[in-house]
């Protein structure tokens, strides 16, 4: 049963009339009120008509709910609308950044696409939107951060039931890849020292000392984090004690939203408690303003860089090859950065360079797939241009060929051989693993009798690895050194 009535009572003479009345709706009876708008009671009792008749409609499945739910929600605000939305994000636990960029994207295209309600979000606009951006000399990468942000807000008005369907499943989003406005290159192995001799007894810059600087140099090649997530780290995050030591930084300050688990070196680990000796404040590094990082570490690079060249002063030739190279230098001459976020880009370049297993680079990193991975360093894994002429040198051996015009080459039938090798020694050596790892709480009786067994297997592996010794996959001594 509906009613008509002034908030206040009879004291409010000139307020509007309010009804209330029993709707039905998708998920049952629900009572609602509404403001008639009016100060004529007579009035305000004909709209309370209309809405019990809608209601009863509805009770009886003339009007459909979902679609008047449907018809309430286009109604509304686009700002109410973005409202909720920002409390789900909140709700997910997103980083208060990721928030702010998010609806930021979204208010300027619906500014720009002139949107009233969510019933005005189209494709045909956020397309031109795009267009205009990429025209105007926006970047790719800004134009496909701008799309992700208000398609995922129409897919999210879709799955609330705010709209029947997503009106932007249809735009597609630019591939950066093919713009790319910057792009970095990793810090040489031979160039780290040098850095780390000049930052450790350089002057103070950005708020941190030299030996500051230098650990968190040091920290970011070696874990892949990110300037955000190292200005995160507090000392609870250390776990230096642990074996091995571990950082750990908070899902919410991860760019993927889960919580980080990156292993470090004893060596690292012992700086970082040292420099947690010297100071009482929670977070490990000071960073400060994250935007000068990039300034600082061309002064740090500047200062590497000069000594470099001073060090060849009595060699004029060798003095104009070291100012022309590219060595320490910012940016080489492809166009190439060495910023901040290069040290996480070096992380995962020294970890290929060494043969690190792709699916273990994957994980250091936190790629969210493994073709992320094998796109950014595939082109840095050790071997691979040996195989592949290997590969060719087998097709190319035809069966009428002389052994005179074959010599040199690896026989179909002997690299064949090799490969049965190579995953019988692997096979082996996975068994010697796992028998050993029995041996730390067995008996001496025990112990001896699994030696006794493993013994000849551990010396057939060792025969057949050396007998393959001249097909390893590289001679670079240097790979198998940590990565600093």
């Amino acid at each position: 049963m509906g009613s008509v009535f002034k908030r206040g009572g009879k004291k409010n003479r000139d307020g509007y009339y309010y009804v209330t009345w029993d709707d039905w709706t998708s998920s049952g009876k629900q009572r609602r009120s509404l403001c008639a708008r009016t100060t004529d009671k007579s009035a305000a009792e004909q709209i309370l008509k209309k809405k019990e008749a809608e209601a009863a409609l509805r009770r009886e499945g003339v009007i459909d709910p979902r679609l008047e739910e449907l018809r309430v929600q286009r109604h509304r605000k686009l700002s109410d609308h973005l409202a909720d939305f920002e409390n789900d994000l909140r709700a997910a636990n997103r980083s208060e950044s990721h928030i702010a960029k998010t609806l930021g994207f979204v208010r300027t295209i619906s500014e720009a696409s002139a949107w009233r309600g969510i019933g005005d979000i189209g494709a045909d606009a956020v397309s031109r939107y795009a267009a205009s951006r990429l025209a105007s000399g926006s970047s790719a990468r800004t134009v496909q951060a701008a799309l992700t942000a208000v398609k995922g807000f129409s897919k999210w008005l879709t799955n609330n039931r705010k709209l029947s369907h997503d009106p932007l499943s249809a735009v597609k989003k630019p591939n950066p890849e093919h713009d790319r406005r910057l792009q970095r290159r990793m810090l040489l192995p031979d160039e780290w020292p040098r850095l780390l001799r000049a930052t450790e007894g350089g002057r103070s810059l950005g708020g941190m000392p030299g030996s500051e600087r230098a650990l968190l140099y040091r920290t970011a090649i070696e874990t892949g984090l990110r300037a955000s997530e190292l200005a995160s780290l507090k000392r609870s995050d250390l776990h230096l004690d642990a074996t091995p030591p571990f950082l750990t930084c908070d899902a919410e300050e991860t760019k993927n939203g889960k919580r980080a688990r990156q292993y470090v070196t004893q060596t690292l680990a012992n700086a970082l408690r040292l420099q947690l000796s010297q100071t009482n404040r929670q977070r490990v590094f000071a960073m400060g303003d994250l935007t000068n990082l990039a300034k600082v570490l061309r002064k740090d690079l500047a200062e590497a860089r000069t000594a470099w060249i001073a060090e060849s002063s009595n060699d004029e030739e060798e003095t104009k090859r070291r100012i022309e190279s590219d060595f320490l230098n910012p940016a080489d001459r492809d166009g190439k950065r060495l910023d901040f976020h290069a040290f996480r880009h070096t992380c995962g370049a020294w970890l290929a360079r060494a043969g690190v297993q792709p699916k273990v680079i994957q994980t250091v990193m936190r790629h969210s797939s493994i073709t992320l991975t094998m796109d950014a360093y595939g082109h840095l894994f050790p071997g691979q241009e040996m195989d592949a002429v290997a590969s060719l040198a087998c097709l190319l051996d035809a069966p009428s060929s002389s052994p005179s015009e074959t010599q040199g080459e690896i026989p179909r039938h002997a690299q064949r051989t090799a490969q049965q090798t190579g995953r019988g020694v692997a096979r082996q050596l996975a068994t010697v693993r796992e028998e050993s790892n029995e041996l730390t709480a067995s008996g001496s009786r025990r112990k001896r009798s699994l030696q006794k067994r493993l013994e000849p297997q551990v010396t057939l592996a060792a025969k057949e690895i050396a007998s393959r010794a001249g097909l390893i996959r590289t001679d670079d001594q240097g790979i198998m050194s940590p990565l600093l």
